[in-house]
């Protein structure tokens, strides 16, 4: 996608988010999560072929060069385009991780999941989801 294109697909993405989005959302937002900042719907640059190209991210932490992609019933129907992209993706240095929606469902499992992915030591509240004070 082009610049102005993705942007106005990412404005619309952010004010239309999927149930699973809401909930990863409230998990990491605010940084509630490890004290991380995270980004909904963010753009990634690309150079491809030439051309500047954009992939809008489900979630990005900057920090620690992260793209959580929250995968629902559609990317079952995707998995080649998934794949090249995080393989675009991860030649600019950042790790791509897929949650299926299915693994939303238990908040604690997840959370400990996303924390072995990040290689980040939770404190209890962190982990729960709790802003540290």
């Amino acid at each position: 996608m082009f610049y102005l294109e993705a942007r106005e697909l990412a404005r619309k993405l952010r004010k239309e988010q999927t149930k699973s989005e809401k909930v990863f959302w409230e998990i990491v937002r605010g940084r509630k999560f490890c004290n991380l900042k995270f980004f909904r719907q963010h753009l990634i640059k690309i150079e491809y072929y030439g051309q500047e190209r954009y992939f809008i991210a489900d979630f990005y932490c900057e920090e620690k060069k992260i793209v959580i992609e929250i995968d629902g019933s559609i990317h079952d129907k995707t998995k080649e385009y998934d794949k090249l992209r995080d393989h675009l993706i991860t030649t600019l240095g950042i790790k791509v991780i897929r949650i299926k929606n299915e693994e939303l469902t238990a908040k604690e499992k997840l959370i400990n999941t996303i924390s072995q992915k990040l290689d980040v030591p939770l404190s209890f509240r962190e982990g729960l989801g709790v802003s540290p004070r």
